[in-house]
């Protein structure tokens, strides 16, 4: 028979500790994960306040940078230069295309783009940024966009925009002293990242790469504007909360006359070459032309790899170098400083006589030194030397003067050094020294090397630039303007509406001065300026063909510089040689004589037949005639003057008797 299991007695008490304890336990638990909970609220709430909202804020508000209006350049008398013109384009916020190359495609097919541009759109998407709108096809059509407006609903991500972007009505007629824009590159982002510009620039996507559009590009570009918006959840902008408005670039009056430069162009149509014209009285370059030149149009939405290559092509004649900032072979138009330096010197008086057969020899030496007229000169003194344009003569003085006294004193005039104005581009051509020559080619200076610097051959070289101004300080006795494009700027002050709140404030170019040239006797500054007059006014005189009948009072001096050596039996013979080897034409010229108001050079490349005063001089003519127009303007001192011509004699004759 089993036992009887035996019944345990429970234990209420302990049982009712065990409970308690486990309890105040889950009590104490819920009191600290509840202090936890409502201190992290707290934190969240109060401390952390600040914080998360400015987060939360970034998420719902976004800061739009907008571009300035890049600032207008006009001319002298207000034409229009650089213009701001709409422009429409076609862009696409890369994240939000699920078949990029698909759609793509479809929009090329819409628009009529080819295939090796869309490659080049792929690849350009690939290496932006995904969140931000990239320009995919520039200047559509009207047609374009309206096509585009009424299938964009198919096109989740592309969308139109509307800018304005730079527009030259000249083209080519101004690039070389304005320049061009072009699209931001990398090169441009880390330049303005180093200044500290690159906030400025957020919303820009041009920025001067030439010219005046270069160096004046913080004046021109103005200050960036910010638009606060809205957006959803989806990054589209809701409304706009406030808008700060951009504040417009600068607009540029400029020195140039644009008639003058369009003189220029047909002077120099079908020749290479360059002119410069300055006003001597401030410095201002009323004229600056390089020919051929281009369009600067093309560069400012991109220009193609088929049309550069065509501006690289020889056959183009290099229109992308700016020949009046290049250095050329002076050749005689610095004759007139040569014969400044001489008479400082000592080395020559205005009666100073030497016998020109043609031909020059140093001492000892058999080579000789060619005259440019073949039976020579004659007795030829400092004004006949600078009317024929008399090489022996300057051969003699260049000798007698030495390398360091001419080299020095062309110094003083500007040569071998930047003239200063406000273009990048500048060259300092060569002013030929002693130690210029050991540190280029580590060898000694000749004396015949001497001789050729004195008619200007040899090793130096000018600028087109550099000879007006150098002119100009001749012509001022001394006086050195720096030349200069900036006439004046000007800027609107916009309130905080974004409301022009008065009329432009204009501020002038304040004209740079450096210290003048003194000379040992002012009277030698006379001497040779009348040499000059003598050379246009003078019957016979190398530039008096030219400025034959003018009715302003000139004076200048013509120059042929070898562009190659000629052997010592050779005559020289430009339909003999090849087009590059032929010389080229130089002319300076100013006017009026007395008060002068305009400083001419002229380069011209490897002329066919004559020199300076057949090929140069009538170019000069040219824009002194458009400069002056109808004024008639001729000496006030009659009898300084009278010695020029039978022509001249009875116009002045005829000025006095008829006031």
């Amino acid at each position: 028979m089993a036992r009887k299991k035996r019944v345990a007695i429970r234990n209420h008490s302990a049982e009712a500790n065990l409970f308690a304890r486990r309890t105040f336990i889950t009590f104490m638990g819920v009191i600290v994960l509840s202090l936890l909970l409502f201190s992290n609220i707290y934190d969240l709430g109060v401390n952390s306040y600040q914080k998360y909202q400015t987060r939360s804020n970034s998420n719902r508000i976004k800061l739009l940078p907008v571009a300035p209006n890049r600032g207008l350049i006009y001319d002298r008398n207000g034409v229009l230069l650089a213009d701001n013109t709409p422009v429409y384009s076609l862009e696409v916020i890369p994240e939000q295309v699920t078949d990029m190359k698909r759609s793509l495609a479809e929009v090329s097919l819409l628009l009529d783009i080819s295939e090796e541009k869309q490659d080049k759109l792929l690849k350009a998407v690939k290496s932006k940024r995904r969140f931000k709108p990239i320009e995919l096809y520039s200047r559509l059509s009207e047609q374009q966009v309206s096509l585009f407006s009424v299938n964009q609903h198919k096109f989740p991500g592309f969308f139109i925009d509307a800018r304005l972007k730079r527009y030259y009505p000249f083209a080519d007629l101004t690039t070389h002293s304005l320049g061009y824009v072009a699209r931001i590159n990398g090169r441009d982002s880390l330049e303005l990242e180093k200044k500290g510009l690159a906030e400025n620039y957020a919303a820009t996507r041009n920025i001067g790469k030439l010219g005046l559009e270069k160096y004046y590009q913080d004046i021109l570009h103005g200050t960036i504007g910010h638009q606060e918006v809205e957006i959803n959840n989806l990054g589209r902008v809701i409304r706009t909360l406030n808008f700060t408005p951009p504040i417009p670039g600068k607009d540029l009056t400029l020195t140039l006359d644009i008639e003058l430069q369009m003189i220029a162009k047909r002077a120099l149509s079908g020749k290479r070459g360059a002119i410069v014209a300055i006003d001597p009285r401030d410095g201002g370059v009323l004229a600056m032309y390089s020919n051929p030149s281009f369009d600067g149009n093309l560069f400012v939405h991109g220009i193609s790899s088929k049309k550069y290559k065509k501006l690289l092509a020889p056959e183009s004649n290099k229109p992308l170098l700016n020949r009046a900032v290049q250095g050329y072979p002076p050749a005689s138009t610095i004759k007139p400083l040569l014969a400044l330096t001489g008479l400082d010197d000592g080395i020559i008086t205005p009666e100073t006589e030497i016998y020109d057969p043609g031909f020059y020899q140093l001492p000892g030496i058999e080579t000789k030194r060619r005259d440019w007229k073949k039976w020579g000169h004659g007795k030829v003194n400092l004004t006949k030397s600078l009317e024929q344009s008399c090489n022996v003569y300057y051969y003699d003085l260049a000798y007698k003067l030495g390398i360091t006294k001419i080299s020095k004193m062309m110094r003083k005039f500007g040569f071998g050094d930047y003239t200063g104005i406000d273009l990048h581009e500048e060259s300092r051509a060569i002013m030929p020294s002693i130690e210029w020559k050991r540190e280029r080619y580590n060898k000694a200076w000749y004396t015949g090397e001497t001789l050729s610097v004195g008619i200007g051959q040899s090793y130096w070289s000018v600028t087109p630039l550099q000879l007006s101004q150098a002119i100009s300080i001749l012509v001022n006795k001394g006086q050195i303007k720096v030349p200069h494009l900036l006439k004046s700027t000007s800027e609107v002050v916009i309130n905080e509406e974004g409301v022009v709140a008065q009329a432009p404030l204009v501020t002038q170019y304040v004209v740079d001065e450096k210290a003048p040239i003194i000379l040992k006797n002012n009277k030698s500054w006379d001497v040779v300026l009348d040499g000059l007059h003598n050379t246009v006014q003078k019957v016979g005189a190398t530039g008096y063909s030219a400025f034959k009948g003018s009715k302003y009072d000139a004076a200048g001096k013509t120059g042929s510089a070898q562009t190659a050596n000629i052997a010592q039996d050779e005559e020289y013979d430009a339909t003999k040689v090849k087009e590059s080897k032929r010389d080229n034409a130089m002319f300076i010229a100013f006017a009026p004589y007395e008060n002068p108001e305009i400083v001419v050079a002229v380069a011209i490349e490897n002329v066919a037949k004559g020199g300076g005063g057949t090929n140069a001089a009538p170019v000069a003519r040219q824009i002194m005639d458009q400069y002056f127009g109808d004024r008639e303007i001729v000496s006030k001192n009659p009898k300084k003057h009278a010695l020029h011509s039978d022509t001249y004699h009875q116009h002045i004759e005829n000025i006095a008797g008829n006031p």
